[in-house]
């Protein structure tokens, strides 16, 4: 009997223990893309792949020159300067293609090293919330099917005034920046 009594108690217990745990949720790709720091990353990789393409366009212009030449000219040179031409050309090719390969590699490399410290320090952000607010648990809405939002606090409000974000700037307010953007640019 005593025996029962203490199963009893151990699984109210552990039972009101589990009622007690608190448990959160934030949008996380929302904190790190509106975090100020982000924008400064974006800015810095736009005009790293403004420049690139720029020495890509001139690449490309120079083989376009070359190939209208040989294409004008080719019927003209001896066979040699012919082969010359033409390995010339394939030479430029392969530079472009290295090129662009390696851009490609590099400007990716340069977003991962501008922002990591922007997620690194979102997620220091709301672990920190989460030790104040004591919650067991925090949950990237991204990775998550349901939420239910009676026993799920969101705490992105809160990391957004902690990571500096405006009130009135959202992903969409964003989105419109970055259309604008690009119309410039063009």
């Amino acid at each position: 009997m005593k025996r029962i009594i203490l199963i009893a108690a151990a699984a109210f217990l552990s039972i009101s223990a589990f009622a007690q745990q608190k448990f959160a949720h934030v949008n996380f790709a929302e904190l790190v893309q509106l975090c100020p720091e982000a924008d400064q990353a974006r800015a810095t990789i736009a005009a790293s792949s403004k420049e690139a393409q720029e020495t890509y366009q001139a690449m490309l212009d120079e083989f376009n020159s070359k190939y209208q030449q040989y294409q004008q000219k080719a019927s003209t040179w001896t066979q040699a300067i012919r082969e010359s031409k033409e390995k010339e050309l394939t030479e430029i090719q392969q530079r472009i293609q290295e090129f662009s390969q390696s851009v490609e590699a590099e400007l990716g490399q340069q977003q991962q090293q501008l922002m990591a410290p922007i997620y690194e320090k979102a997620n220091k952000t709301v672990q920190d919330i989460a030790k104040k607010g004591g919650y067991i648990y925090v949950f990237d809405r991204s990775s998550v099917l349901f939420i239910n939002e009676a026993q799920s606090v969101d705490i992105t409000p809160e990391a957004r005034i902690a990571l500096g974000i405006p009130a009135d700037r959202t992903l969409e307010s964003l989105q419109q920046e970055l259309q604008a953007q690009a119309q410039q640019a063009q």
